[in-house]
């Protein structure tokens, strides 16, 4: 069942064909941060509108978007090389219970 999304302000819309069966708790210095819950889809399963800037850092590998009206941050999407996935912050998703699906824990601290 088709799932939609959004930024605090609305400026960003995100459509997506489910909601995640599970999502990642990444503990890297950003994600740590933001606490992000990050759900993993194919690009061409993802429809995002509206206009986000994209933070990149360290090897300059991911761009990390975020709407420049109200700051949440929305996706990641990849710079170079084609992972077969981008991520979505989870918690703007309509509908997301976190306590409903998976939580696996990656460990990205540096």
């Amino acid at each position: 069942m088709p799932v939609e999304g959004s930024c605090h302000c609305g400026n960003v819309r995100i459509q997506l064909p489910s909601l995640p069966a599970w999502v990642a708790d990444c503990n890297c210095s950003l994600c740590r941060r933001t606490a992000w819950r990050t759900a993993y889809y194919p690009p061409a399963d993802v429809r995002i509108s509206g206009e986000t800037v994209a933070y990149v850092w360290g090897d300059r590998m991911i761009g990390i978007h975020h709407c420049p009206v109200c700051g949440c941050g929305t996706h990641w999407q990849t710079l170079r090389e084609d992972f077969g996935r981008m991520g979505i912050n989870a918690r703007l998703l309509d509908g997301f219970d976190e306590s409903a699906v998976q939580v696996r824990k990656f460990d990205n601290a540096a």
